[in-house]
């Protein structure tokens, strides 16, 4: 009878204590420092992303130099290019004079196209900005995590996984949440799949993840639920009252420290 009352996590725990000591992965390999002090909640707004322009391919660079601008990669050898034009060979290797992540960096437009590591992007995301942007950042978190040594908690078969979750930790974390899942709903004609990006956590996995970052920046809950889909929202809030708890017990597989 009092089992009725015990409080039911979250999500399992195999899943949760993962998506903690990811997280601890991700500040312990990605500049903490970094995190606490730079690191934004970046929004899916004009606040976040302003600028018009008149094509697709100059949204597509207006994004993707905010993006990287957001996770303090501006300094990286880039460039982007329509998936269906471009071909994708040998990628070279991140050569940088600078730290991996530097808000201070600046791009050097002399270096050679063939030097730049290419990301593709899919012109039908145009239109969903928030899965355009989660596109550009789970690409780059692939190569940010490249650079370290130390795989993430288990191990290669979870590196798409893993990947998602540093691009949450880099501050993309809203837009992660509420594009991990779209309702086919409606009428045939309002649905492309092709303009949707393939996730790997799932939609509850990415609000834990956004639940995490929200507790560690000590960000007020309201400034972020009110911009996930609303049938997140409760989990989320949730989420934090959990994290907090686990966070004031101190357990493993949450960084505390900030140094």
């Amino acid at each position: 009878m009092f089992g009725l009352f015990n409080k039911t996590p979250c999500l399992d725990e195999t899943s949760s204590q993962w998506l903690l000591d990811t997280f601890s992965w991700a500040q312990k390999n990605f500049n903490s420092d970094l995190f606490y002090s730079h690191t934004v909640l970046v929004l899916p707004n004009n606040q976040f992303f302003p600028g018009k322009v008149d094509s697709v391919d100059r949204m597509a660079n207006l994004i993707f130099d905010q993006v990287k601008q957001y996770a303090a990669i501006s300094h990286w050898p880039t460039r982007i290019e329509d998936q269906n034009t471009c071909t994708i060979t040998n990628q070279p290797e991140i050569k940088l004079s600078r730290a991996i992540r530097d808000p201070q960096g600046v791009a050097d437009p002399s270096i050679d196209d063939s030097l730049r590591i290419l990301i593709p992007y899919n012109p039908l995301q145009i239109n969903k900005p928030e899965v355009m942007i989660s596109s550009f950042a789970h690409i780059l978190s692939h190569y940010m995590a490249k650079t370290t040594e130390e795989l993430p908690p288990g191990g290669a078969e979870y590196w798409p996984h893993a990947t998602e979750l540093l691009a949450i930790f880099l501050g993309f974390g809203i837009m992660f949440a509420n594009s991990a899942f779209t309702f086919r709903g409606g009428c045939g004609s309002c649905y492309n799949a092709q303009s949707n990006r393939e996730a790997y956590l799932s939609e509850l996995e990415a609000t834990y993840a956004l639940a995490i970052f929200t507790v560690l920046k000590e960000i007020p809950v309201s400034n972020v639920s009110k911009h996930l889909k609303k049938h997140l929202r409760s989990f989320f809030k949730k989420a934090i009252k959990e994290i907090s708890e686990k966070n004031e017990e101190k357990q493993p597989g949450i960084d505390h420290d900030q140094s």
